[in-house]
């Protein structure tokens, strides 16, 4: 992937910790590397064809002044979310934040915090037995869709299917979404149990009732697992209700566990029903 590079970008601001870095600013030095194809703006000379690094100098400095943060890495985060959402062709974003004024007692030279970001594909199986349930989904989804680290959130149809494996309970609303996002696994994980307890989600008894159920199916090509986190998720190619929302949106997406796409599952798993 090629680079376009903005550094030593100059920028007084008002984060940091104390009240005097609030009130008083400081200077601050972005430096900003863009990872996106350049090849059609080499070939063709035209500015459409790639990023104007005179635009993203200026949105930069309006957005790292926007909101005062305590902290450099908050700062950072936000940068690089809101130019890969302002962005939409650049693949990944690397951004140092130099705090060169920090109020250290010692002599220094620099104080800095440098984070690499791009966007993810997930796919999030999602569920709900008690209450409304569709309107709980409604809800949620549009909980997911307003936090700043995602993005392109697309939804299934909803299927209405039989519990499995505690079957004593009501039958499902279930659907799949799928949602690009900066966000690690482990937080977006954490991201949506925050959405699950909202609608009131407790785990009283394994596989039973609920008023919303977020799990992650697929993160990229990714397979991890972990005592909090299985991706793959664990069992999913016995679970109809996860394979026919997945094949609508995903049809030709092979299952970095089995290699299968979900409408091979789905097949294997009829002609063992």
């Amino acid at each position: 992937m090629d680079e376009i590079k903005v550094t030593g970008l100059l920028v007084r601001a008002n984060h940091g910790v104390y009240d005097f870095e609030k009130e008083k600013g400081q200077k601050f030095v972005l430096d900003i590397t863009l990872f996106v194809s350049t090849q059609r703006a080499g070939l063709t000379d035209d500015l459409s064809a790639t990023i104007n690094y005179g635009e993203v100098a200026r949105f930069a400095q309006q957005e790292f002044t926007r909101v005062s943060y305590d902290l450099i890495e908050a700062a950072a985060e936000n940068l690089a979310i809101s130019i890969l959402k302002k962005f939409s062709m650049v693949n990944s974003v690397e951004i140092t934040v130099s705090k060169p004024e920090a109020p250290i007692e010692i002599p220094f030279t620099n104080v800095s915090v440098t984070i690499r970001r791009k966007w993810h594909k997930a796919y999030l199986s999602v569920g709900s037995n008690i209450g409304e349930s569709e309107t709980i989904l409604e809800r949620a989804a549009g909980e997911l869709a307003d936090n700043i680290a995602v993005r392109s959130l697309r939804r299934a149809s909803v299927y209405k299917t039989k519990p499995y494996g505690y079957e004593d309970q009501p039958d499902f609303t279930n659907s799949m979404w799928e949602i690009e996002t900066v966000l690690t696994p482990v937080e977006l994980l954490r991201v949506c149990n925050e959405i699950e307890a909202k609608e009131g989600r407790t785990r009283e008894i394994h596989w039973g009732p609920r008023t919303l159920d977020i799990d992650i199916v697929y993160y990229d090509s990714l397979t991890m697992n972990t005592e909090s986190l299985t991706i793959p998720h664990a069992d999913m190619e016995n679970r109809l209700f996860v394979l026919e929302p997945l094949n609508e949106l995903a049809p030709s997406f092979k299952s970095p566990r089995t290699g299968k796409t979900a409408a091979e599952m789905i097949k294997e798993l009829n002609e063992r029903a």
